[in-house]
């Protein structure tokens, strides 16, 4: 039920592709974080990604074509320094180690369908291959003297942009070996016949370095920015599969009331006519039991409609209005039973000032919703919902007795994937995105930022702080009319 019944968040888990597959409970979403955890609780995680199962993030089709250009930037390298310079070098042994790509994307076209996608293993193989490639190229060509060095930044990057931390690492590592041994042992770079070029040790030690400390150093930039740019989409999803699912349940709702509505009528000249049955029966037969027992279940269904019709127990719909402190105390009432007791306050700045009254939209029943369960998780045994308005802004704090949350988390509370709930699942610092395997389990760390998102969509903000006398305090305030004036809060698209 909208805004009174346990709200179920359907978030699907996430696979390698930022595509959610399947659906799992509100309760293991919608929980903050307070103590970071040690980073390598999430190893189990990377080496399921590099199991031959583990699907990437890059199709065969895009390395395929990068593969191509690279095919014919060597090409046309070669020909124009053998035969436009007129550079002396191994034609022949250049020629096969371009043939060698040119072959594997050939027979990866014929075995694997263009839009095949890669796993890490598979994506970390072909680009390391490419890495050894074009050292062979190098070795052939000067080694790091040659300007074309350069180049090895381009897979790495591409591997640090689609694939996990550990692969990415492989991929470093293994050009760095290759840098190293090109740079102590290569054949003469390609130059005219009657020159030689004779670069100082200390300039190709320059060189050298140069490229490693720039293949470290763009490697990590791009897979910092990709892994960002994963969580984030990946948290918005899950806050629009949430919202989807309040505006469906508010859909059955409004269902659930139309069909009380309609099937009261029929209902009620069933009721009639076993009555007037019962009447004209034998008061003892039983015609008459069967008559007064018809009539007893047709009253029995128009109570149950009856209460499916009334606004104050249905799922009416997510655009119903309710007082501000009816509606706090309508979602705090879910999590009410337990240990922790919930209360709920309401104050107004002036004593002349009526209590606002809020529309019950989904995005706003929701991020309320997360906020007091995180807060009844964390607590020991109190959890305050305080409401405060006045002519400008409508605040509503929730307050805990709880431990509070940890320094480190707060300078990333908002974040996608930020908890340290015990058995939490979120991706560590070591993964792109979450761990297929382990989608699914508790406490991934969504509930704070869908929160966040939620509330600001209806135009307010959120703040958490620690309280000096112990526990946490998250308020989220919106300016008055944002969810208090004549029309809902705004329902614009998270993504």
């Amino acid at each position: 039920m909208c805004g009174s019944s346990p709200r179920l968040i359907d978030c699907h888990e996430l696979t390698a592709r930022g595509e959610w597959s399947r659906m799992k409970d509100r309760e293991t979403l919608v929980h903050g974080s307070r103590k970071a955890k040690g980073w390598w609780r999430h190893w189990p995680r990377l080496a399921a990604e590099l199991s031959p199962s583990a699907r990437g993030r890059v199709r065969l089709r895009t390395l395929s074509n990068l593969r191509w250009m690279a095919v014919a930037g060597q090409s046309a390298a070669l020909f124009i320094v053998y035969f436009g310079l007129g550079y002396p070098l191994p034609l022949f042994r250049c020629g096969l180690a371009i043939a060698a790509s040119a072959a594997l994307n050939i027979g990866l076209a014929v075995r694997y369908p263009a839009a095949h996608r890669l796993t890490n293993r598979e994506a970390t193989l072909y680009l390391g291959y490419d890495v050894l490639q074009l050292a062979a190229l190098l070795y052939l060509t000067g080694g790091i003297e040659n300007p074309f060095a350069l180049m090895f930044i381009a897979p790495v990057v591409i591997g640090a942009a689609t694939l996990n931390l550990g692969n990415t690492f492989f991929l470093a590592f293994l050009a760095f070996v290759a840098i190293s041994f090109i740079a102590l042992v290569h054949k003469p770079l390609p130059w005219a016949p009657n020159e030689t070029l004779n670069l100082p040790p200390l300039y190709q030690a320059g060189i050298w370095a140069s490229l490693v400390i720039g293949i470290g150093f763009t490697s990590i930039y791009a897979w910092r920015i990709a892994s960002e740019a994963a969580r984030m989409s990946a948290g918005l999803a899950a806050t629009q599969l949430a919202l989807a699912r309040e505006h469906r349940m508010a859909s059955i709702g409004a269902l659930a009331t139309a069909a009380a509505h309609e099937l009261g009528t029929p209902l009620g000249t069933i009721a009639v006519v076993s009555r007037e049955l019962e009447r004209a029966l034998p008061p003892n037969s039983a015609e008459a039991e069967d008559a007064r027992l018809l009539r007893s279940e047709a009253e029995r269904c128009r109570g149950i409609l009856t209460r499916l019709a009334r606004p104050e127990e249905s799922v009416i719909g997510a655009m119903q209005r309710l007082p501000l402190g009816a509606l706090l105390d309508d979602i705090a009432q879910e999590y009410r039973g337990g240990e922790v007791a919930i209360a709920v306050d309401v104050t107004s700045a002036s004593e002349n000032s009526a209590e606002p009254k809020v529309w019950r939209a989904p995005a706003l029943l929701h991020g309320l919703a997360n906020l007091i369960a995180n807060a009844a998780d964390f607590a020991q045994s109190n959890v305050r919902v305080r409401a405060e308005w006045d002519s400008k802004v409508l605040r509503v704090s929730v307050e805990d007795d709880g431990p509070g949350f940890a320094p480190d988390i707060m300078e990333r509370i908002g974040e996608p994937y930020v908890t340290s709930r015990p058995g939490t699942y979120a991706p560590g610092e070591t993964e792109l995105e979450p761990a297929t395997a382990f989608a699914g389990q508790q406490g991934m760390g969504l509930g704070f930022f869908i929160a966040k998102t939620l509330i600001e969509q209806t135009r307010g903000s959120l703040r958490a702080m620690n309280l000096d006398s112990g526990g946490a305090r998250v308020t989220a305030r919106w300016p008055r009319g944002a969810i208090d004036g004549n029309t809902p809060p705004g329902t614009m698209p998270v993504l």
